[in-house]
This record gives structure tokens, C-alpha cells and sequence, in this order.
């Protein structure tokens, strides 16, 4: 007997206080981000469902395509910044938090090691677990110090696998979320608490935050249960389930254990893999901009 989805009662907002003092905010630059830019987060809130490989595939997308990206690690894990290949600098992304500005941004950013120059790295760090208890009074530090940057095109977010303040600081930062998750029962169940905090936050602290849509990863084509799952994600979101599903392959973990971006890894796999990251790619870089 297939079970169903229930329906969930919203969840509490409830958010700690951020310990020790705060430092206040400087003043932002005049431009929000740079002319044209897309900053878009990718969340779930559910682990294991392959939100950073969801993350360096958008990534090499967009270094294939020639458009200068920024991924900012702010998953306390850190998978993003390993995997990217990057030489650690003096900063990183806590002490952004701790203190955003041009100076603390500028520490804290390092060049990938996919490629010599258009992709770059905010990189992650275990400190930034002490900012997930930022209360909603704080959720503009990320995009605070994300206001001082001018020569990017897109600008992705590797957020959590979390409710707590450190994802919505980094949602509250974006233009555009995209929730991450696969064919499963208990993360069909997490698609909606994720939508239901970009709803929150966008009705909130974040105005100009709009959920791009639902990307379900890790799909086998021969399962039963997971075709089902599929079709439940899709009654229950419609339009909102992106196309198309990102396929289980090994050469995506291939790639990602060899620090190299799965445009350039040899095989059909990772071909077809880099086809379906080439069109969430243009359908991201197509939204509105609402800033």
C-alpha cells in the first residue's frame, strides 16, 4: 500500500539569538550585486538528497558556458569548498558573517580549481554552524556583503540542510531558491517545509525572494516506487517540478571525488548528466529579476 503525503501544519518560525555581540552593518554600495546578476540559492532540508552535487553541477554548467560565477559555501560541511578544489585563503564565509564588508569578501573568496579564472569560491567553514541561530533581525548579512560584489553573472548559494537561521540567511540573500530532493517518501515531506520558509521569508524579511522550482535528483528509471513518488511530486507542485530529473549516475561521485566538473569528465553518463545540468542552467538565467 502506497502511502501518501500529509498534510503538514506550518511550522513555528522560533530562531535563537545569535551569541556575543553584534557587529553592526556598514553601509551598503550603490548597486545590489552588480547589473544583471542572478543569486540563487540551493536548499533542502532534507540531507542526503544530493544538494551540493546539485550545486557543483550548476556550477559547471556555468563555467562551461563562459558566465563568471561565484559559489558561496555556506554549508558548515564544507563539500562545496573541497570539492571545488580550493586553495584555502585568510578568510572564510563565518567571518563574513561575522563581519560583511568589501574587505572580509575579498578574504574569503578563492578561485576554483576546475579552471584558471570564471569560477570562484566563498569559501565554507565548520564556524559558520555558530550563525545558525541568527535571528530574523540578521538575515540580511549575507546579502550585505554579497552587495559588494560587481563582476559576476550568477552567484549560487549552497545553503544547509537545515531550518535554521544559517539557510535563512542565505535564502533571504537570493533571488531565486531551488529545493532539492529525490523520489523518496520522507523527502517528498521536506519539499513542502522548504517551499512553505521561501513562502515565509519572501512574505517577510525577503520580499524579492521567488522559488524557481523543485529538482529531483538521484532518479532510477526502473523503480516503481520512485516513478510514483515522481508523479506525486508533480500532482502536487505541477509546474514546479523542474524538467528534466537529474538521473543516478556514477560519474556524477566520479567527478566530484576527482575535483573536476562533470562537463569535462569522460563517458555517455557524464554527457547526458552535463545535458540536464545545461537546462536547469537556462531555465535559472531565464527567471525574472526581482531586485
Amino acid at each position: 500500500m502506497k502511502l501518501g503525503v500529509p498534510n503538514l501544519a506550518p511550522l513555528p518560525r522560533g530562531v535563537g539569538e545569535f551569541p556575543g555581540p553584534r557587529t553592526p552593518l556598514p553601509p551598503r554600495p550603490g548597486r545590489r550585486y552588480g547589473v544583471g546578476v542572478l543569486v540563487l540559492g540551493v536548499c533542502s532540508l532534507k540531507g542526503g538528497v544530493g544538494k551540493t552535487s546539485v550545486t557543483l553541477g550548476l556550477a559547471s554548467a556555468a563555467l562551461e558556458r563562459g558566465v563568471r560565477t561565484l559559489v558561496v559555501d555556506l554549508d558548515p560541511q564544507g563539500d562545496s569548498t573541497m570539492a571545488l578544489g580550493v586553495e584555502r585563503p585568510d578568510g572564510d564565509v563565518s567571518r563574513v558573517l561575522d563581519e560583511p564588508s568589501g574587505d572580509t569578501v575579498k578574504a574569503a573568496t578563492a578561485a576554483a580549481g576546475w579552471a584558471d579564472d570564471g569560477l570562484d569560491v566563498l569559501v565554507g567553514s565548520e564556524r559558520t554552524v555558530l550563525h545558525d541561530r541568527l535571528d530574523d533581525s540578521d538575515l540580511d548579512r549575507l546579502g550585505s556583503a554579497l552587495s559588494w560584489l560587481s563582476d559576476y553573472g550568477l552567484v549560487i548559494v549552497d545553503c544547509p540542510p537545515s531550518l535554521g537561521g544559517l539557510t535563512r540567511t542565505g535564502l533571504a540573500a537570493c533571488d531565486r531558491a531551488v529545493v532539492v530532493t529525490e523520489p523518496g517518501l520522507f523527502s517528498v515531506m521536506a519539499v513542502g517545509r522548504a517551499l512553505r520558509t521561501v513562502d515565509e521569508l519572501r512574505r517577510g524579511p525577503a520580499p524579492a525572494l521567488q522559488p524557481l522550482g523543485i529538482v529531483v535528483n538521484r532518479v532510477r528509471a526502473r523503480s516503481i516506487e520512485q516513478a510514483y513518488r515522481l508523479e506525486e511530486l508533480q500532482q502536487l507542485y505541477g509546474p514546479l517540478v523542474l524538467a528534466p530529473p537529474i538521473p543516478e549516475r556514477a560519474a556524477l561521485q566520479q567527478s566530484q571525488g576527482a575535483a573536476r566538473p562533470i562537463h569535462s569528465w569522460p563517458g555517455t553518463a557524464a554527457g547526458e548528466l552535463a545535458g540536464v545540468f545545461d537546462v536547469l542552467l537556462d531555465r535559472a538565467l531565464r527567471a525574472p529579476r526581482t531586485r
